[in-house]
């Protein structure tokens, strides 16, 4: 395995590989559903590029980037054993040079959910994506369906600036409990681990009831919300039925639909979803 920490290195690196060369961008502390990324981009590529950067500019001024969890030997290790061709570790200079100053925004998709309680959290997400693309350059890049807000406003991204790149999006990796698997569930105590199952208790709640014929949105989203509220330890910060193309929320009976919430449990936010329909 090879690795680059300038772009200058990376695309020397990358001129050597075969295409098709499928990308995952990761921010590290890797684990399962990382790892299901990586072994999607081989089967479907013949060369796989990760790159390694905690992003500064998605995180708010009282969010967790100092303490976000980091371990780049380990990662390089486990990156190693899956047989990855190129691991990128940019720096933030590198990434973020003195006087930076052009940043890229999707607009509709990025305001609702994720994008209401996180001004300028897309806006980071967007530059930084477009800046690995445009360096990677790859075919393919794989993203798990667990940012599903995430995802939509890449895909957006990637028509609106003709991308030559393919967005692949992967199912959510869980734990046997159906907990999201996510580099925060770090943060969790022992307790705050078990409260946090209520998150994909929640969406299966709903998700049985549509399968059952209960079918109003409205419905739907107090579903989710009665068992959030179930569990004294987790403090609910919305719950939405949306439509899974433009994420707008949903009236009335609908035939498919994203169900997604975020949820604190102690001081640790988690956000999970599924897709009905």
């Amino acid at each position: 395995m090879k690795t680059a920490y300038s772009i200058s290195q990376l695309r020397a690196e990358r001129e050597k590989l075969a295409n098709p060369v499928g990308f995952v961008p990761t921010m590290g502390f890797l684990h399962e559903g990382h790892l299901s990324l990586v072994q999607a981009a081989q089967k479907e590529c013949a060369s796989v590029v990760i790159s390694i950067f905690v992003n500064p500019s998605q995180f708010g001024p009282e969010e967790d980037f100092e303490a976000y969890p980091r371990d780049i030997p380990r990662d390089c290790a486990l990156l190693a054993g899956e047989g990855v061709d190129l691991v990128w570790l940019p720096d933030r200079d590198e990434m973020y040079p003195d006087h930076f100053q052009t940043w890229i925004e999707v607009v509709d998709v990025s305001q609702p959910l994720e994008g209401a309680l996180r001004p300028g959290h897309f806006r980071g997400v967007t530059t930084i994506v477009a800046k690995l693309f445009n360096a990677v350059m790859a075919q393919r890049a794989y993203f798990g369906q667990k940012d599903a807000q995430q995802v939509v406003v890449i895909k957006q991204m990637v028509r609106d600036l003709n991308f030559p790149t393919e967005v692949v999006v992967c199912p959510t990796m869980r734990e046997s409990d159906g907990l999201a698997m996510s580099s925060r569930n770090s943060y969790l105590s022992v307790e705050e681990r078990k409260a946090a199952t209520v998150l994909y208790r929640s969406l299966s709640a709903a998700q049985e009831a549509y399968a059952s014929g209960d079918r109003e949105a409205k419905r739907l989203r107090e579903i989710m919300r009665d068992v959030v509220q179930s569990e004294p330890m987790a403090q609910l910060e919305y719950v939405s039925c949306a439509d899974p193309l433009d994420l707008r929320e949903l009236t009335g009976p609908v035939s498919s639909a994203l169900l997604s919430m975020a949820v604190k449990i102690g001081s640790t936010r988690l956000i999970d979803n599924i897709v009905i329909g």
